[in-house]
């Protein structure tokens, strides 16, 4: 899935019809690019595996550099930006899980979709 703002592509692995209770991806933001996002409907889990981000919370300003082999859980639904320095990849896990077909709407949420809708 490549998202509509050109700013990041995504491997769905693990999806809402596995029926497991989470979704699983592999995400690429790309380097020189900015991705506002806000999981209003979900919980996020997310492990850097290559690249270096600048994380920012939109809500307090705090920013975090993200490297490698950290990992960050927005179980808050917290709005955050994400600029990537490099391409930076990650394994996300998202509760509720996806369905595949989400992409970020005017505000960087995803939906709340189901396999019936």
């Amino acid at each position: 899935v490549r998202s509509a703002s050109g700013t990041w592509e995504s491997k769905r692995i693990v999806l809402a019809k596995e029926k497991v209770g989470f979704s699983l991806h592999e995400t690429v933001l790309y380097a020189g690019t900015e991705t506002s996002m806000w999981y209003a409907n979900h919980i996020e889990a997310v492990l850097c595996t290559e690249g270096e981000a600048e994380l920012t919370n939109d809500e307090t300003g705090e920013k975090h550099w993200i490297s490698p082999g950290t990992m960050y859980l927005l179980n808050g639904h917290e709005k955050h930006t994400l600029r990537p320095k490099t391409d930076f990849r990650c394994v996300c896990v998202f509760n509720p899980p996806v369905t595949g077909r989400e992409d970020h709407d005017e505000n960087g949420v995803y939906p709340l979709l189901t396999e019936e809708g």
